[in-house]
């Protein structure tokens, strides 16, 4: 099954009854779009679209994720949702307004962030760092963290230390200074912002196929102009697949110099990168791993589920959050 369909090029998106074809504006080609097959839509630069569009998206279940020129994330088209639970909800937000309860939550969301921080430099035989012996000294004041802000200043210094030790494991024309998000002012600062977008909204899609909030979130503050959840649940999925994804692409050569441009100041990748990193997510995204309790194979795309499940267990009061610790 084709989950995701990406559009690079500028054009127009038509339909004629159930089909739906992509218009290239360089090419004027219709790629007809496999809509029973997909899940979610990816349309980068300027597309044109009409509601007729959004309302058979709707109907079909699919979501459309949008990007622009530069490639960074500026929103999504979301179907109604079709797995809705009012004491799922109540249950989600009480323990977010309980500070006992949601403080627990984002310690396991950090607790198994640094887990993998650490994981990836263990596979990388980078032990000895500096940074990581830091990260491991940070990692003992998680569990004392009286309130979130406290938590949220450990993590910001423990991410500070992990992104330096990356510095130790890529080439060194991908060095950088420190991590800048808005805008990303090198180019790995562009891959890490570009791989967490991916990653953003492919735990959006996910959270959606459950009974679970995408608003009401633990370690981050719920806002009105983003899913908040998918910056919690994200805080496991980036060291344990966005950054391990990136160091190999730029220490195999896949990703060169060469796939960046710069705009005063504002680096980000160029169409042939984003091909190249796309390429990579989606595939590394259906990858295997033998689950320990399911005793069958799993995907990482599962996995990201598997999590928003098990917040459900737990809001519910079924079975206490155990949050993801990669044994393989």
């Amino acid at each position: 099954m084709q989950r995701d369909i990406y559009m690079f090029s500028n054009g127009t998106v038509k339909r004629k009854d159930n089909t739906i074809y992509l218009v290239s504006e360089t090419d004027n080609k219709k790629r007809p779009l496999p809509v029973e097959q997909i899940e979610n839509l990816h349309l980068f630069g300027e597309v044109h679209l009409n509601s007729a569009f959004l309302n058979f998206m709707g109907q079909k279940g699919i979501f459309v994720h949008f990007y622009n020129y530069y490639g960074f994330y500026t929103g999504s088209f979301v179907p109604r949702e079709q797995k809705v639970s009012g004491i799922v909800t109540v249950r989600q937000s009480e323990h977010y307004l309980n500070k006992e309860k949601r403080l627990a939550l984002a310690q396991a969301f950090v607790q198994s962030a640094v887990f993998h921080m650490i994981r990836f430099n263990r596979k990388k035989n980078n032990m000895n760092s500096v940074f990581v012996k830091e990260i491991q000294e940070l990692q003992k004041k998680i569990a004392s963290a009286k309130d979130v802000q406290q938590l949220m200043g450990i993590e910001g210094l423990i991410r500070q230390n992990y992104y330096q030790s990356l510095n130790e494991l890529i080439l060194p024309e991908f060095y950088f200074t420190e991590r800048t998000k808005r805008p990303p002012r090198d180019p790995f600062n562009a891959l890490i912002s570009f791989g967490n977008t991916m990653m953003y909204t492919t735990i959006l899609s996910e959270i959606y196929k459950t009974q679970l909030n995408p608003t009401i979130s633990f370690l981050h503050e719920p806002s009105q102009k983003r899913f908040s959840l998918c910056l919690d649940l994200a805080e496991i999925f980036k060291p344990l697949f966005v950054d391990p994804l990136i160091v190999t692409l730029v220490n195999t050569k896949k990703i060169q110099p060469k796939h960046f441009e710069d705009h005063e100041g504002m680096v980000y990748l160029n169409e042939e990168g984003r091909k190249i990193f796309i390429a990579a997510f989606d595939k590394k995204l259906t990858d295997t791993i033998k689950h320990r309790q399911l005793n069958r194979n799993v995907s990482y795309r599962y996995f990201i589920r598997l999590e928003c499940y098990k917040l459900i267990k737990h809001v519910i009061g079924d079975t206490p959050y155990k949050p993801l610790r990669a044994w393989w």
